[in-house]
């Protein structure tokens, strides 16, 4: 128990970074100790997982200063479009984070965007949360 939440911690910001990971594995494994309350594994989980999209948030912020730089991965069109899908739908478009697909690329657009680093978080938070309680809800209907 001891490393228990500090690995789900760990396990949960690497799948919130670039970095192909599931942390919905790591949350269902920990359940399996009776002695981790589901609070604390929820918190671990929850906190990791936004630390990580904040990761990629200041990424993106960091990386608006090369975007007009040839070897920049994504060209100005590119940005272009993710800036106008994202204006399109919003900042609320940032609850949706925790997708499996495009959501780590919200993260990173909107640092590129320069979101308000507070909505962000917040959004982001409750997205992320949100998840994880329906991981811990499901995973306690179907097994125990």
């Amino acid at each position: 128990m001891i490393y228990t939440l500090p690995a789900v911690f760990g396990m949960a910001f690497l799948a919130a970074t670039i970095l192909p990971f599931s942390s919905e594995v790591a949350v269902a494994a920990a359940m399996a100790d009776e002695k981790i309350g589901r609070l604390a594994l929820w918190t671990a989980a929850t906190s990791g997982n936004t630390l990580g999209a904040a990761v990629n948030y200041w990424l993106g912020r960091g990386a608006n200063h090369y975007r007009e730089r040839t070897w920049f991965p994504a060209s100005t069109t590119q940005i272009d479009k993710a800036e106008l899908w994202f204006n399109r739908y919003g900042v609320w478009s940032l609850l949706m984070a925790w997708l499996p697909i495009g959501g780590d690329a919200l993260t990173v657009i909107a640092g590129l965007l320069r979101v308000r680093f507070d909505i962000f978080l917040i959004l982001v938070a409750i997205g992320k949360g949100a998840r994880y309680a329906a991981v811990i809800a499901g995973v306690d209907a179907l097994l125990f």
